[in-house]
């Protein structure tokens, strides 16, 4: 496989999010209902469903370019990686809204976005490498003001999946530099 097959999996995220995006403005955006609405139990599908649905397009064009390039940065270590570490990121951030945001509804890919900021943050705190230094840094340059997301200023913002999913970005970093500490080179 080529060195751009790791990147098959984020065209394919980038791809279901713009089809949805799409099915659900000529549904009037019916689909959704279907977003994470915390501490209902109709709401537990949200965990997995609403990061790839959005309140517009103008909304999903604002987490396209942070899921193309700090997605990219972290699909560069693999394609299994990054299916892996969006699912635990995604899985993560929900249930932690589900379990602590305020009674809304919430959607948008802006979790991943933040959960992806916080991995490459986390990785560079605990791998201390000059690749994980380097990225950190970039990251920090170019999308520090993300963190702004994070404060509950404004009405229609789900700032806890952005809170959510820095937390769960940092918590992967960790859990995936202990899995790498107690591998043997």
């Amino acid at each position: 496989m080529g060195p751009m097959s790791r990147f098959r999996a984020l065209a394919g995220l980038l791809i279901l999010l713009w089809i949805v995006e799409v099915v659900n403005f000529i549904l009037s955006h019916s689909l959704n209902g279907f977003g994470l609405v915390p501490r209902r139990l109709d709401g537990l599908p949200g965990i997995l469903v609403s990061p790839i649905l959005h309140g517009s397009f103008a909304h999903l064009l604002s987490n396209t370019g942070g899921l193309i390039a700090l997605g990219g940065l972290v699909a560069m270590r693999g394609e299994r990686h990054f299916v892996t570490t969006t699912l635990a990121i995604a899985v993560f951030s929900g249930a932690l809204v589900w379990l602590f945001g305020r009674s809304a509804l919430h959607v948008g890919a802006s979790g991943l976005v933040f959960g992806y900021f916080g991995l490459l943050l986390g990785r560079a705190w605990y791998r201390r490498t000059p690749e994980t230094l380097l990225i950190g840094a970039v990251v920090i340059a170019v999308y520090g003001g993300i963190i702004w997301g994070i404060s509950p200023l404004q009405r229609f913002v789900s700032w806890e999946g952005h809170l959510a999913g820095l937390i769960a970005g940092l918590v992967v970093a960790r859990l995936r530099a202990r899995r790498d500490e107690a591998i043997p080179r």
